[in-house]
C-alpha cells in the first residue's frame, strides 16, 4: 500500500507532495500497529482478538470431523466410527476414514452372532437357532447384548408324538422312540419331512428270517427254527448250520479231546437254534476253554494226517463265528500255551466301517470293518474279526505242498506260524478289497530263496497249501506281508532253488578227500612210531591228524545219509566234535610254534593239558548243542548242524581262526628275522620266496581254509564249493609241511625204504645207527 501511494505522487497524481508525504505515514502506522498480533488473531478497534477458524465459510476439518476452536488455533476429532488418516486423535492435517471393525475383530460380536460393517459404526446379527439377550434384531458389543441359544424342544411339538426331542445348540433333532423308525432308514431327522413310524411297517427285512413284532419296550424278532438272533431279541434272525459240527465226527471217534469240544458247541448252536441263548454260556470263559482244549490238541500227536488239519481249522473258524457274537467285551485277546487270540466284536443297528489292526505276536492283520460285517442287506446286528496263531502248528503243516507247482530243482519250507482270519461274515470266498496279512518269518532269508504267500486250501486232495488269491506285497528279513482276496489260514513258505550238483565236483571231493585220508594214515603212523622225532609238537600233530582222520572217514561215509534220522545225529555229532578238535589242535600248534619262535622258552604244554583242552571243549559244545535241540542235528540234505544252532561250530571256529591269524602274522614276522639274520647274503628274491613258502605252509597249516567248507553244508554255493575242494586237500597238507619238508623225517623214510629194498648186514646197521646217534644226540628207530 505504501508502495502504492509513492508509486502514485512519483507518477503525478492530483495530490500535493505534502498530502502524499502524509498518507504514507499514516499507512506504516497502521501496518506496524496490526503487526504486533500474533498468528491465529487479528487487531480490532486496536486489540487483538482470536479467530475463530471452525466458523469459516470452507470447513477446516472436512467431513466425518468435528472441528473444536481454541486460543489462536483449532485442532480436529474424527466422529464415532471414523479415524484419522493419520492416527492421531487431534489433527489439524488430513481426513477421518471409516473404521472397518468387523475386520479388525473377528470377535467383536461375541460367539453365534455374524459382524456386519456399516458407516459409521457396524452391527451385529446372531446366527440361525439364536437370539439376541436384548430381544434387538441387530446390536453392538457396547450395548452388553450377546446370541443365547433358541430351545426348539419348548416350543410346541416339533418331533411328533412318536419320537424325542433333543435340543443342540442353535438347532435340534429328534430321535423315534423305541418301536418305530423312518422309511428312509435315517437314524434321526428334524422338521417336518419324514415322521416315525412302526418300525415293523417301515422295515419288515429288520428281523430277516424272523416274524417282527412291536412291544412295549420296541419291536422285537421271533426266529423260525434253524435261524438265531444269539438271544438278542431286536437283533436280524440269521441261519445256523450246526451240521458244520457234525460233519467231524470221525475226528470226534479218533480223538476224545475232539469229542468233548465238538460236542460242547454242537450243544450250544443246537440251542441257540432253538431261539435260546444258554444261560449258562459266557462268551469269555467258552473261549477260554476252547483255547486250552486246542492246546490239548496240538500238543498231542493227533494233527498228523491232511484231513485231519482240515477238519481242525474248520472246527476252528465255526467256534470263533459261533463264539464272537455271545462275549460282552469290545476286544477280547487271549494268550494259551500254544495259541494267540485277538478278537474284535461290535454290536449295533449301526454297520461298522474303517480299517482295523488286530495283532499277536507272529501275525499282524489290517483289514476293512466292512468286509467283516458283509453285506448291508443281511447285516445281523454283530460284526466280529478274530486274528489266531499257533505256536506249533507249521510242524504239523510242513510238506504239504501239493497245491503248489514248483518249478525245477525248487522246494518249500514253512517260514513262519500258521495264522487264521475269521470274521462274522461267511461270504469271504472273493473280496473286493484285498485283506493285509503280515506274518514274521522264523528264519532270515537266505540267498536263491524267496517268499510266497499260502494259505490252507481244504478242497485239495484233503488238505494242502496254495498260492491262489494271495501274494507278496512287501518282504523283507524279519516279515513278509500278503494281499489276500479271501480269508482262511495263511503261512509263509520259503522257496529255494537248489543249484542241480555236478557229478564232477563229487568225484574231486571224494578224490582229494581219499588221497587226504591216505596223507593222514601215513603222518599217523610216522608220529606215533618214530621215536627220534617226537617232542611236544609231534603230539600235537599227532592229534591233529586223528581229528582230521576221524573227521574225513565219517564224512566220506555218512555225510549224505539222511534218511536215518539217529544215526543221521551221530555222524553230525562225530563230525561236530571232530572238527572242533581239529581246529583246537591247530590253535595249540599255533600257540606252541609262537612259543618256540618268538619267546624262545624250552617249556611246553603238558599232554594231559593239551589233551583236556582240545576234547573237553569240544565235547561240551556238542553236549549243549544236542541237549538244547535233540533236532538240531541234520539238515534236509546233510547230516550236519542245523541252520538254528549252527554257530555251535562256527562261533568256536571263528574264535580259533581269529587267534590262529594273530599268531600267524606274529610267526611269520619273526620267521622273515630270521631269514635276514641268518642268512644275511641272501638276494631279495630268495629271501621273498622264503618268505612266501613258509607263510602259505603256516596258512594250511593253521587251517582257515576249512571254516568255507563248513558253509557248503548251508547253501550251494559255486565259490564255497571251490574252496570246499581245498579244505579236502588238508590232510595232504598236512602230510606235505610236517612230513616231507622235515629233513629228519625224510631220512627216516629214506632209511625205512632202504632197509626194505636192500637189507643191510646187522653189524652195519648198527654201526650207522651209532654213528648217527653220535652226530645227532637222537634216538633212532
Amino acid at each position: 500500500m505504501v508502495l502504492l501511494v509513492s508509486a502514485g505522487c512519483n507518477q503525478g497524481f492530483s495530490m500535493k507532495k505534502k498530502q502524499c508525504i502524509a498518507l504514507s505515514f499514516f499507512l506504516i502506522m497502521v501496518l506496524s500497529v496490526s503487526a504486533d498480533c500474533p498468528q491465529g488473531f487479528h487487531l480490532k478497534k486496536g486489540k487483538c482478538i482470536d479467530i475463530n477458524e471452525c466458523e469459516e465459510d470452507v470447513p477446516r476439518c472436512g467431513e466425518n470431523a468435528i472441528c473444536t476452536n481454541t486460543n489462536g488455533s483449532y485442532y480436529c476429532q474424527c466422529k464415532g466410527g471414523f479415524r484419522s488418516s493419520t492416527g492421531k486423535v487431534n489433527f489439524t492435517a488430513g481426513g477421518c476414514k471409516d473404521i472397518q471393525e468387523c475386520l479388525e475383530n473377528k470377535d467383536i460380536c461375541g460367539p453365534n452372532a455374524k459382524c456386519e460393517n456399516a458407516i459409521p459404526y457396524y452391527s451385529c446379527t446372531c446366527d440361525k437357532g439364536f437370539i439376541s439377550t436384548t430381544g434387538n434384531k441387530t446390536f453392538r458389543h457396547d450395548q452388553n447384548a450377546t446370541c443365547e441359544d433358541i430351545n426348539e424342544c419348548q416350543k410346541g411339538n416339533p418331533c411328533g408324538r412318536n419320537a424325542l426331542c433333543n435340543n443342540t445348540q442353535g438347532s435340534y433333532y429328534c430321535v423315534c422312540n423305541a418301536g418305530f423308525g423312518l422309511k428312509s432308514g435315517r437314524l434321526n431327522f428334524s422338521g417336518n419331512l419324514e415322521q416315525c413310524e412302526d418300525i415293523c411297517i417301515t422295515d419288515k427285512t429288520i428281523c430277516g428270517s424272523g416274524t417282527c413284532h412291536h412291544g412295549a419296550s420296541g419291536h422285537y424278532c421271533v426266529c423260525q427254527t434253524g435261524f438265531t438272533n444269539y438271544g438278542n431279541n431286536m437283533s436280524r434272525c440269521t441261519e445256523l448250520n450246526c451240521d458244520v459240527f457234525k460233519d467231524i465226527n470221525d475226528a470226534k471217534e479218533r480223538f476224545h479231546i475232539v469229542d468233548g469240544l465238538v460236542n460242547y458247541m454242537e450243544k450250544t448252536c443246537q440251542e441257540l437254534t432253538n431261539n435260546k441263548r444258554p444261560v449258562h454260556l459266557n462268551g469269555e470263559e467258552t473261549l477260554k476253554r476252547f483255547l486250552n482244549m486246542t492246546d490239548e490238541l496240538l500238543s498231542s500227536a493227533f494233527l498228523n494226517y491232511k484231513r485231519k488239519v482240515s477238519d481242525f481249522l474248520d472246527l476252528v473258524g465255526n467256534a470263533l463265528r459261533l463264539i464272537g457274537p455271545l462275549t460282552n467285551s469290545s476286544r477280547i485277546y487271549i494268550s494259551s500255551t500254544h495259541t494267540e487270540l485277538d478278537m474284535l466284536v461290535h454290536k449295533g443297528p449301526v454297520i461298522p466301517k474303517g480299517n482295523i489292526t488286530l495283532s499277536t505276536n507272529h501275525a499282524s492283520l489290517d483289514i476293512q470293518m466292512e468286509i467283516a460285517a458283509g453285506d448291508p442287506a443281511y447285516y445281523p446286528g454283530f460284526t466280529t474279526v478274530s486274528l489266531m496263531s499257533y505256536s506249533n502248528l507249521e510242524n504239523s503243516t510242513d510238506g504239504f505242498f501239493n497245491g503248489m507247482k514248483p518249478q525245477k530243482n525248487q522246494s518249500f519250507k514253512i517260514n513262519s506260524k500258521v495264522a487264521t482270519v475269521t470274521v462274522s461274515n461267511r461270504n469271504t470266498s472273493h473280496l473286493k478289497t484285498p485283506v493285509n496279512l503280515t506274518l514274521y518269518h522264523l528264519e532270515e532269508q537266505a540267498n536263491q530263496t524267496f517268499h510266497i504267500c499260502v494259505f490252507w486250501d481244504s478242497s485239495l486232495n484233503g488238505g494242502s497249501w496254495s498260492d491262489r488269491g494271495c501274494s507278496v506285497a512287501e518282504s523283507s528279513l524279519e516279515y513278509t506281508s500278503c494281499s489276500c482276496n479271501h480269508l482262511g489260514t495263511f503261512v509263509i513258505l520259503t522257496a529255494h532253488n537248489e543249484i542241480e550238483e555236478k557229478f564232477e565236483f563229487h568225484l574231486i571231493i571224494w578224490v582229494f578227500l581219499s588221497l587226504s585220508l591216505i596223507c593222514l594214515f601215513i603222518s599217523i603212523l610216522t608220529f606215533s612210531m618214530i621215536q627220534s622225532i617226537k617232542s611236544p609238537r609231534t603230539t600235537i600233530h599227532l592229534n591233529l591228524c586223528i581229528s582230521l582222520f576221524i573227521a574225513n572217514l565219517v564224512f566220506l561215509a555218512g555225510i549224505s545219509h539222511i534218511e536215518n534220522q539217529d544215526g543221521c545225529t551221530v555222524v553230525t555229532g562225530i563230525l561236530h566234535f571232530s572238527y572242533l578238535a581239529t581246529f583246537l589242535w591247530m590253535c595249540l600248534d599255533s600257540v606252541q610254534l609262537f612259543r618256540m619262535i618268538m619267546l624262545v622258552l624250552n617249556t611246553n604244554f603238558k599232554t594231559l593239558h593239551m589233551m583236556a583242552v582240545a576234547c573237553g571243549v569240544p565235547a561240551v559244545i556238542v553236549a549243549i548243542s544236542a541237549l538244547a535241540n535233540s533236532k538240531g542235528h541234520g539238515t534236509d540234505r546233510y547230516c550236519w548242524v542245523t541252520q538254528g544252532f549252527i554257530w555251535n561250530y562256527f562261533g568256536p571256529a571263528c574264535v580259533i581262526i581269529i587267534v590262529n591269524i594273530f599268531f600267524f602274522f606274529i610267526t611269520v614276522w619273526k620267521l622273515a628275522q630270521k631269514f635276514s639274520s641268518v642268512n644275511p647274503d641272501l638276494d631279495d628274491l630268495h629271501k621273498i620266496e622264503a618268505f612266501t613258502i613258509s607263510a602259505l605252509a603256516q596258512l594250511f597249516v593253521l587251517g582257515n581254509t576249512w571254516i568255507f567248507g563248513s558253509f557248503q553244508f548251508q547253501e550251494n554255493h559255486t565259490a564255497m564249493a571251490y574252496l570246499t575242494i581245498f579244505g579236502s586237500l588238508e590232510g595232504v597238507t598236512l602230510f606235505t609241511v610236517y612230513c616231507l619238508f622235515s629233513r629228519q623225517v625224510r631220512e627216516e623214510y629214506k632209511h625205512a625204504l632202504t632197509r626194505i629194498c636192500a637189507p643191510r648186514k646187522k653189524s652195519d646197521r648198527k654201526a650207522r645207527v651209532s654213528k648217527r646217534a653220535q652226530d645227532t644226540g637222537e634216538c633212532q628207530l
